[in-house]
């Protein structure tokens, strides 16, 4: 590892020697953490605060004398980060660079000082503000940095109050481009000029960053003449017909085969470049010697991209390992041809590029497949032609994405999942409208007809029904994340407790119900109805995934509560569930689990695996939405044992267990609803409007009404101050907040009570102004004067 010189007093003492044992080991402990072994990084440290006692003693022993100051003994810090596979770097607090490792200088070249390296500004910036960011937070992070067309992340971290510690992640590809250089230059690259094949490494700019000996001589006409930065392209010709031949040998010279091998994505990544000779243009596969091909084999065996080789049959003739991971090909019986591995409707596609490419095709040309094994991702592959290597006419490449394609696939999830819920949300409110005129209108109905009237019986059907209309509205709420929670500090196994009953009842006698608590369990902040109706819901989709695995019943549902701390979730290595403790509720069951087809829709709102007519597909977007709603997690999965398992991550709530709170006691509400004073109702929609007015006017308000918030503070301009606002929310040209600040202004104590159909929590975020209360959308007659009663009487 280099270090910075220091300057040093001629004389020197023991303290000198103490001071330069004190920065070896901090040094060392300063990178075995970067390296994440705690436990050493520790012992190092521990060794530090020995000398430094040694170090104030002497210090103090030694004051009147000129003391040496100490250069730090990187020696072990050196052999350390030397195995580590990121590049390392400690800069101080005057932004000096103090120390890094071989793989640093390796990849930028030389020792420049973080953040201005040889990159972008946009780069330099990111880097800037992650190491802002670790001064102030003790880490900061910088994600797909460019370096030579390669991404890499840079983790910054601060040590004590003096030093940063820089770590770049991901350097493999680059790494790659480095040993494939060796071999180029080395004794491989000898190897293939033997057989006949030359070899060039190309920057992404067209410049030569390598070649082997045999095109050295061809292009220069030495082998040791300096080719690094030359124009690669300057070095060729094409003639009229597109045959490529060297510069120097001009138009007599022999053709050239040149074959690019992308071994890194991106536009910006160096190209390997290989050239054979083709004495015979008719011949489209001119032999090369066996030796040579399997040299061509290990070369392609180390690029990380997938590669497989195809002859003219469109039979496979090799494919390196990445291939086969990305592929998801089973090693011990590989498929014969490349459209084995696609579905049906992909397979005319890739034949004909195939036999295209191998009949002499120019270029090159990329598709998208589908895998036989997972038909839901997309897979993109580079095909061209390979005449020169061989049996092999085609090159097909791939890249393995691996966790990219994990991530890419969890973000696009979970856009769609917050898209649909926008629409859901949307619907659901306009939907809340037409309800409450329609359960308003019925209400009113019912006052004017007794029980055994021809009409009493089909009003009340169009009420019930209406409710039930109600009722899916506030499960696309719950999924769109907009419903009416009253959240609650509450403890997970006492909801557990409270649904158990109701949930035996329901699983029936053939399934066995367990429970199982864990300790230390942390508080939740969640509405406990809510959160009642996830267990509920949950409970229910294992008990019938279980009776249709076994008709005849029998089977366990399993309720297993657990913590789980910050450190596990760090173990887990997740990129969607954020670093923190979370109290987890964990449902299994012994069916037959998930197909792999439907896992990624389970939770989109109306679908459903179940018979026309049995089932909404509401109930798992509703938990969903609650559990999104109350700051949570779910994820889906299934058992290698069989069964799936849904687990649900709740953070655990920061407040004092005495804050934890109890169900709540309802109140008997009194029976009489007559009120007197006058109201302004602001609403937009007439239907509700009108409902709100004949309701309030039967209890004995005067009502006076406006369309929406312009109208209604021209109304109160001309008016004595009423005793009470009803608004809606979302209005056009003003919405109800807007218009109640400025009533506000005129009248200080104005109750004011806002209807809507979307949820409470996040209205109340919008507004910011007091004795305000809140009616969710749709509401019966009886509900609306209960409200106007409730805060009339808390004045």
């Amino acid at each position: 590892m280099a270090t910075l010189p220091q300057t040093s007093s001629t004389r020197t003492l023991l303290l000198p020697l103490a001071a330069a044992l004190v920065a070896g080991f901090a040094a060392a402990a300063l990178v075995l953490f970067t390296l994440n072994d705690l436990a050493i990084a520790v012992g190092f440290a521990g060794a530090g605060l020995l000398f430094v006692g040694l170090l104030l003693s002497a210090r103090h022993l030694f004051r009147s004398e000129a003391v040496a100051e100490p250069r730090a003994d990187w020696t072990v810090a050196h052999a350390l980060a030397a195995a580590s596979s990121d590049a390392l770097a400690v800069t101080d607090r005057s932004g000096k660079l103090v120390c890094a490792n071989d793989r640093y200088e390796a990849l930028f070249g030389g020792w420049p000082t973080p953040p201005n390296l040889p990159i972008s500004d946009t780069a330099a910036d990111a880097l800037g503000q992650a190491a802002r960011a670790a001064w102030r937070d003790g880490e900061g992070r910088a994600e797909n940095i460019q370096v030579f067309g390669a991404p890499i992340a840079a983790h910054v971290a601060r040590s004590g109050d003096e030093s940063l510690v820089w770590r770049f992640v991901g350097i493999q590809a680059l790494d790659l481009a480095n040993q494939l250089q060796d071999l180029i230059d080395g004794a491989t690259g000898d190897r293939l000029g033997a057989a006949g094949i030359m070899t060039v490494l190309v920057t992404p700019n067209g410049r030569i960053r390598a070649a082997n000996p045999v095109f050295r001589a061809r292009a220069m006409g030495a082998v040791e003449a300096a080719i690094e930065g030359r124009d690669f392209a300057r070095f060729l010709i094409t003639d009229s017909v597109g045959l490529v031949r060297f510069e120097r040998e001009g138009m007599t010279g022999t053709p050239l085969r040149v074959l690019q091998i992308p071994f890194l994505e991106g536009e910006d990544s160096p190209m390997l470049v290989a050239l054979l000779d083709e004495e015979d243009i008719n011949l489209p596969t001119p032999a090369i010697g066996p030796s040579a091909a399997a040299h061509v084999r290990s070369l392609i065996a180390l690029l990380p991209s997938g590669i497989a080789l195809i002859d003219r049959d469109g039979r496979f003739v090799h494919m390196n390992d990445p291939f086969v991971r990305a592929a998801r090909i089973n090693a011990a019986a590989p498929p014969l041809y490349p459209i084995d591995l696609v579905v049906r409707e992909d397979k005319a596609a890739l034949a004909d590029a195939v036999r295209r490419f191998a009949g002499g095709a120019a270029q090159s040309a990329e598709m998208t497949v589908r895998f036989n094994d997972a038909p839901e991702e997309p897979v993109a592959l580079t095909i061209a032609g390979a005449r020169g290597l061989g049996d092999a006419a085609v090159l097909i490449s791939l890249k393995d994405s691996g966790e990219e394609g994990k991530l890419k696939r969890q973000v696009a999830q979970a856009t769609k999942m917050q898209a649909v819920g926008q629409l859901a949300g949307g619907v659901a409110h306009d939907f809340n409208n037409i309800l409450t005129a329609i359960i308003g209108h019925c209400d009113l109905m019912l006052m004017r007809h007794s029980p055994g009237d021809s009409d009493y019986d089909d009003i009340q059907q169009i009420r019930a029904n209406s409710n039930r209309a109600a009722s899916l509205t506030r499960q696309l709420l719950a999924f769109s994340r907009q419903q009416t929670l009253r959240p609650q500090i509450l403890q997970i196994p006492d909801v557990i407790s409270e649904v158990s009953n109701l949930l035996k009842r329901l699983l029936g006698e053939t399934v066995r119900l367990e429970v199982k608590h864990g300790r230390n369990l942390g508080p939740v902040r969640a509405d406990p109805g809510q959160l009642e109706q996830v267990v509920v819901n949950l409970a229910v989709n294992a008990r019938d995934a279980m009776l249709s695995a076994n008709p005849n019943g029998g089977g366990t549902l399993t309720i297993e509560t657990l913590a789980v701390s910050a450190s596990e979730v760090r173990r887990m290595d997740d990129d969607v569930l954020p670093l923190g403790d979370y109290t987890a509720l964990r449902i299994a069951d012994t069916g037959t689990g998930i197909p792999a087809e439907i896992l990624p829709k389970i939770f989109e709102p109306f679908f459903t695996t179940k018979e026309v007519g049995k089932g909404t597909g509401l109930g798992l977007s509703t938990v969903y939405g609650i559990i999104k709603q109350s700051g949570g997690f779910i994820f889906a999965d299934n058992l290698p044992s069989g069964g799936a398992e849904f687990t649900v991550y709740l953070p655990v709530h920061a407040a004092p267990e005495a804050q934890v709170a109890k169900a709540p006691v309802s109140k008997e509400k009194p029976a009489d609803l007559w009120g007197s004073g006058t109201v302004l109702v602001v609403e937009d929609e007439d239907m509700v409007r009108a409902i709100a007015e004949r309701a309030l006017s039967r209890q004995g308000y005067t009502v006076v009404t406006a369309e929406n918030g312009e109208v209604a503070l021209e109304m109160l301009e001309g008016m004595d101050r009423p005793d009470l606002l009803i608004s809606d929310v979302v209005m056009p040209l003003m919405d109800g907040p807007s218009m109640a600040r400025q009533v506000r202004r005129k009248h200080p104590d104005l109750p004011i009570l806002f209807m809507s159909g979307y949820a409470e929590e996040q209205l109340r975020r919008s507004i910011d102004l007091d004795n305000v209360a809140f009616l969710p959308k749709p509401f019966s007659v009886q509900q609306l004067a209960e409200a106007a009663r409730d805060i009339l009487n808390s004045k």
